[in-house]
């Protein structure tokens, strides 16, 4: 299910629109305006873990680096434990790694080999759904180590960008979505 909750406007109006960034043209959905609210952070985690409360989770994976701001506190939420998705070399032990393309060129993505045991039920989590190409990745990453990928959660969805169309087979969930 992809459906908002219903109370999740008044959120809208604490992300800051930053146009032309990170260059000409695209407009930067700025989320540092909702977490230093402290009503509003509350909100988006309440609600995050609201969806996934039931679904026996055992652990949220989390994107660099935005990503960890929101995976930690909703694994938190769901007693659940924490595994970092991080850019090459700053993981210390044994990894995995995908290399994927961007908009803006390429990039890579690393897991450690042993975060995740074959079966255990996951979430990923990211600030912004796009294009889809970073989730894709991880994604990927993930089920190479033979998780249950219970869904994907993110805050904020740019619905026009038709990001969450890779993952027919998966439950896209987001909180904040923007036609344009």
């Amino acid at each position: 299910m992809s459906v908002a909750p219903v109370n999740c406007e008044p959120l809208k109006q604490l992300i800051r629109h930053v146009p032309d960034f990170p260059k000409p043209g695209i407009l930067f959905y700025d989320i540092t305006t909702l977490l230093k609210n402290k009503a509003g952070f509350a909100q988006l985690i309440d609600d995050l873990a609201a969806y996934y409360i039931d679904k026996r989770i055992d652990l949220v994976v989390g994107i660099e680096a935005r990503g960890f701001i929101f995976a930690t506190a909703l694994a938190y939420r769901l007693n659940a434990g924490f595994v970092p998705v991080r850019k090459p070399k700053k993981l210390p032990a044994d990894t995995s790694r995908v290399d994927y393309e961007l908009e803006y060129g390429t990039d890579s993505l690393e897991i450690h080999t042993d975060a995740i045991q074959p079966g255990q039920r996951i979430v990923i989590v990211d600030d912004l759904l796009a294009t889809g190409g970073t989730m894709q990745a991880t994604v990927q990453l993930v089920s190479q180590l033979e998780a249950d990928i219970v869904g994907l959660a993110f805050a904020i969805e740019l619905d026009f960008l038709k990001g969450r169309e890779k993952f027919p087979t998966l439950d896209v969930y987001s909180l904040l979505h923007y036609a344009e």
